[in-house]
């Protein structure tokens, strides 16, 4: 495999994560009845802090791989701005959202917001596969 090949398995590798935590993960966790969100929430953190970082790790690798051993394209630079834009949704929006519903439960406005900046890091996801693909 090269270089490219690893971002689009990688990339790949992200869109199926990204799509099961929208289609699945954040829906349930949203249908938790308030009594039980705590623990959800929590369960949900531990479970799911290995897997975002096998994930992201996979795609930061395959970026360094790429960026070491190939010239840069245009299709290159539109995966590389899906993968800022999946990262900066969960950097500035997602982490510091899910530290809020940690701490103050299962608010309404929260819960948008958290959706919200799913729906980014999955645009993210779909615009860096792509571009891989180009």
């Amino acid at each position: 495999m090269d270089a490219p090949g690893a971002l689009l398995a990688a990339a790949i590798l992200h869109l199926g994560f990204q799509l099961v935590v929208t289609a699945v993960v954040y829906p349930a966790l949203a249908a938790t009845p308030p009594r039980d969100f705590p623990a959800a929430h929590t369960a949900h953190s531990r479970r799911i802090t290995p897997v975002v970082a096998v994930v992201y790790g996979s795609v930061l690798a395959a970026w360094v791989w790429v960026a070491v051993s190939v010239p840069f394209s245009p299709h290159l630079w539109v995966a590389l701005a899906g993968t800022v834009l999946s990262g900066m949704s969960t950097a500035v929006a997602a982490a510091p959202t899910h530290s809020r519903l940690g701490r103050e439960g299962p608010r309404p406005a929260l819960l948008t917001r958290l959706r919200r900046a799913d729906a980014v890091r999955l645009a993210g996801a779909v615009l860096t596969v792509a571009g891989a693909l180009g």
